[in-house]
């Protein structure tokens, strides 16, 4: 029997709620360039997912938030979630202040607050699903 061997990537999301919006960022590269999407990226070798969702939120959006502020949403696994190969997500949500201010950064072409009803299913990847599960587990079935 042949072995198949596949890499996975590991990478961490966050969604950021500001009150009533979403920080989301346009993509500056492929795939799904400009296109809106959840800040996050790969974890590095040596780092926690925790600890790359932090970092890649004050990377891509200049929020800095704790890491022990950001609260598991969940872990994103289907094999074609991304069209570059396997990549496995695991993504956060975070709470900021009304006030929180953002710029572009890194690998974001732009930064947009966005009402959290506001994106469906136009975003990158299988960030409306994180989206969603994580609305849901922050304001249970019924939204804000």
């Amino acid at each position: 029997m042949d072995e198949i061997t596949e890499c996975i990537r590991y990478t961490a999301d966050v969604v950021c709620i500001r009150g009533g919006e979403v920080l989301l960022i346009e993509r500056g590269w492929p795939p799904h360039q400009g296109r809106l999407a959840l800040p996050g990226g790969h974890v590095d070798p040596g780092e926690t997912s925790r600890a790359a969702a932090a970092r890649e939120l004050l990377e891509e959006t200049g929020v800095r938030v704790a890491e022990d502020a950001l609260v598991l949403v969940g872990v994103y696994d289907t094999p074609d979630r991304d069209p570059r190969g396997r990549y496995v997500t695991a993504a956060y949500s975070a709470v900021v202040p009304e006030g929180t201010t953002a710029t572009a950064g890194d690998d974001a072409a732009a930064v947009r607050w966005v009402r959290i009803d506001g994106p469906g299913s136009g975003l990158a990847f299988d960030h409306a699903s994180i989206l969603a599960d994580a609305l849901t587990s922050l304001y249970g079935e019924t939204g804000i």
